[in-house]
């Protein structure tokens, strides 16, 4: 295993969606030991603190919760995120999954100053892929995937250095997708891998096939890890619960290919919501899994009692 600087940058954003509580996901992840995992695995690590929005005025919008805070979050964390590219690997510690809309743009940014494609690994149980028109809810954590592919106009987001093609993101994990994201998606080239093929020939196979593209042209590789990726009995810390998900050994073994490959360049650590916890465990679960993606293996993985 190769020693990587691990860049760790809060983001307690909790505008995505109107149920309150990621905005203490950062803090969790430190008190659950996120820096020390990574330490003891021998890589060195800076923690930069938390970020915060760029200036924005609160305006209300008739649909939308909270647009003007989740585009000034969009700004500070692309400009953070490509900032801490050049330095090391960024890990992004939230704060809820509108977050990606930043993290992921600033990856494309770097990205393009390297001439190197830009691959995202969306782990999470919705595709995320609203529109801002299509949202029924409003809920802008649902868009950002919709926001880096371009599909739709996002007046006063940061201009996009160009759409991220649909052919470099694999979304894996899906199993609550609406009918308009659901019927956008077919129209793409994305690579979904739902609950249902995941049972029928395991998550091995169709993750081993997206990471051998990334490789085949020397791409980087953004990884978006949502909590509710995990099956709720895992990982119950979620305000967007959905039955069905990951098994703590799938999500460990998906973190384990990551390593092996050496192609993940950045990670987001999204949706945890520690008012909902049970004594730490899926902050400790999250923090567990970082630390398979950075090189632990079953040997030297803590064993926790609940």
């Amino acid at each position: 295993m190769t020693s990587q600087h691990c860049i760790l940058q809060g983001a307690p954003l909790d505008c995505g969606k109107i149920r309150r509580g990621c905005i203490m996901g950062p803090d969790a992840y430190r008190t659950a030991g996120l820096a020390e995992a990574l330490c003891s695995l021998g890589h060195t690590v800076t923690d930069i603190g938390n970020i915060t929005p760029a200036p924005f005025t609160d305006t209300p919008h008739p649909k939308l919760h909270r647009l003007s805070e989740t585009i000034a979050w969009t700004h500070a964390l692309a400009d953070a995120t490509e900032a801490a590219l050049p330095q090391g690997l960024p890990i992004t510690m939230g704060g809820d999954h509108a977050l990606a809309a930043g993290t992921v743009l600033g990856a494309m940014r770097y990205a393009a100053t390297q001439k190197r494609p830009l691959f995202v690994l969306w782990l999470d149980a919705h595709s995320d892929f609203h529109t801002l028109e299509s949202t029924d809810s409003g809920n802008l954590h649902g868009t950002p995937m919709a926001y880096v592919t371009g599909r739709s106009a996002f007046p006063d987001w940061p201009v996009l250095p160009a759409p991220l093609p649909f052919e470099n993101i694999a979304m894996v994990g899906l199993r609550s997708v609406d009918p308009a994201e659901r019927a956008a998606l077919q129209d793409t080239a994305i690579t979904r891998v739902d609950m249902r093929e995941i049972d029928e020939t395991g998550i091995a196979r169709p993750l081993g096939a997206f990471l051998d593209r990334v490789a085949a042209v020397n791409g980087m590789l953004h990884v978006s890890l949502d909590v509710d990726f995990l099956d709720p009995a895992a990982a119950p810390a979620v305000g967007t619960t959905v039955p069905g998900g990951a098994t703590v050994r799938e999500g460990h073994l998906v973190m384990e290919m990551l390593n092996d490959s050496g192609l993940m360049t950045s990670l987001d650590l999204v949706e945890l919501n520690p008012f909902l916890d049970e004594r730490g465990r899926t902050a400790e679960l999250m923090v567990d899994l970082a630390a398979s993606a950075m090189g632990r293996n079953v040997f030297d993985r803590p064993t926790r009692a609940f």
